[in-house]
């Protein structure tokens, strides 16, 4: 099932309608996208920011401490201070020293299970590897991102004195819920426009193919046979004119090929008829002049039995030559082919007549009985036999003794004709086209033998059919009712 096609005007609506959409989704994404990214650089600057404040802190106590500072005494260093530092920057942090140990906690009330007791090599190594010694790892964890930012902080002659640990949690509940809201706004006013866009988009593509319409319309009318109107559009696009332009430029070509094409068609009628009548009365010419060779060879003036051969062979020529005359008679006219002249005869009788005109070592004629009484035309019977015979010999290699044989026999109702012979046999590329007019494997001659006969068989509601073997031969057979009613 063919798959049906959109009009131009359905396709403008289509496509307008999807550039609206397009452009819709693309402006969500991007307002998403742009809201992820802002939202995920706020809370970064957010963690360094607390990042730098503790630092700060931390310099300063270990500056201001009576301690010497080093890692073992950041316990002490630290005891009551990381509190005062968590409050005045209102944030929690951890304090470990420089293998992974738990020195302080900024929130006293943690179960022991809540952080970790001991950072793990991973960890340690990444703060190694840092140029800045920082290390911040993301977690995804309760809905959000949670993030445990590691830095390593020294003392005033930068010697590493442990790890500080800042845990984030980024709570964008509120952000996200303000992100909502936009959306559906958006979404209101997308919905408006998609109603504005399908409203425009009609109008728009109706304008446009209404042009296109009526130039439609004009060219469904366009006759090669009939004179064509041209047509006249006032207002219409720079596009839309020139197509109207080329239109009204064809219609005055076809007028001038319509003219041409009626003298060429007379013409090439003419010419086919002349290559077909051609080609009928050439076809028995060559087997006559082999006849008359053969006979002038074989003449025998002293020969008892030379009155009757001398009759025989006359009859064959003046059946072959009723034969040609019949055809250029119907070509005088103008008409048609020779009329059928259907009468009953001895179809053994007139395929033996039209064998004669044939070299008799060529062929070999076994009918199986000698009478088969049937109602055809004489002349296209004997027109039949010879094109299938002539054909025979053609296709027999010059390096090969032709051995050709007719056969002919009949059932109850039809007769049976069989050519065989062994030539170079019909490839199997070319055997569905060999009754094709026009269609010949020949360096010469015109392809109309074939069709030809098919035609005249298929008059009389028979059949012509053949086998092929390459390189060895083909055989046709043909087959028509013995008493034909429907032939005309």
């Amino acid at each position: 099932m063919a798959k049906r096609k959109l009009s131009l005007r359905s396709r403008i609506f289509l496509y307008m309608i999807m550039l609206v959409v397009m452009a819709s989704v693309l402006i969500a994404g991007v307002t998403i996208y742009q809201y992820s990214e802002q939202s995920q650089d706020y809370h970064r600057m957010r963690l360094e920011r607390k990042e730098s404040q503790l630092i700060s802190s931390i310099n300063y106590v270990l500056k201001e401490t009576t301690w010497e500072v080093k890692t073992e005494n950041l316990p002490m260093i630290f005891k009551d201070k990381i509190y005062e530092i968590a409050n005045i920057h209102n944030v929690n942090f951890n304090l470990y020293d420089l293998e992974g140990g738990l020195i302080k906690m900024s929130k006293p009330n943690f179960e022991k299970n809540d952080i970790e007791t001991c950072l793990s090599a991973d960890v340690l190594n990444q703060i190694n590897r840092s140029v800045s010694k920082r290390f911040v790892e993301r977690i995804n964890q309760l809905g959000g991102d949670y993030r445990s930012s590691y830095i390593m902080f020294t003392d005033n002659s930068a010697k590493p004195l442990g790890v500080l640990n800042v845990p984030y949690f980024d709570d964008d509940s509120l952000n996200y819920g303000e992100l909502r809201e936009f959306l559906i706004r958006l979404s209101y006013a997308y919905i408006i426009m998609i109603l504005v866009a399908i409203a425009f988009a009609y109008f728009v593509s109706k304008y446009i193919t209404k042009s296109l319409q009526t130039i439609r319309d004009k060219m469904n009318e366009t006759r090669l046979e009939k004179r064509n109107q041209k047509i006249e559009l006032v207002g219409a696009s720079l596009e839309v004119s020139a197509l109207v332009e080329s239109y009204n430029s064809m219609i005055d070509e076809l007028e001038e090929s319509a003219k041409k094409l009626a003298t060429s068609e007379r013409e090439q009628a003419w010419r086919e008829m002349a290559k077909q009548v051609a080609h009928e009365i050439k076809n028995p010419l060559t087997p006559m002049r082999l006849s008359v060779q053969s006979f002038q060879h074989k003449f025998d003036s002293k020969d008892p039995e030379i009155y009757k051969k001398v009759d025989e062979y006359t009859k064959t020529l003046i059946q072959q030559i009723d034969t040609m005359s019949s055809i250029a008679s119907a070509f005088s006219n103008f008409a048609k082919m020779p009329a059928q002249k259907l009468e009953f005869l001895n179809v053994v009788e007139v395929v033996d007549l039209a064998l004669d005109i044939f070299p008799e070592s060529d062929i070999e004629f076994r009918p199986k009985v000698t009478k088969i009484t049937a109602k055809f035309d004489r002349a296209q019977l004997i027109r039949i036999i010879t094109n299938l015979v002539k054909n025979a010999i053609q296709s027999i290699p010059d390096d090969r003794a032709p051995q050709i044989s007719v056969f002919i026999h009949s059932n109850h109702s039809d007769v049976i004709i069989e050519v065989k012979d062994n030539g170079s046999g019909i490839n199997e590329t070319i055997e569905d086209k060999i009754f094709e007019p026009k269609f010949t494997t020949k360096t010469s001659g015109m392809g109309l033998g074939l069709p030809m006969i098919k035609n005249i068989i298929e008059t009389y509601n028979g059949s012509i059919k053949f086998s092929s073997v390459k390189d060895e031969g083909s055989q046709f057979t043909v087959r028509f009712p013995k008493h034909s009613t429907d032939a005309i």
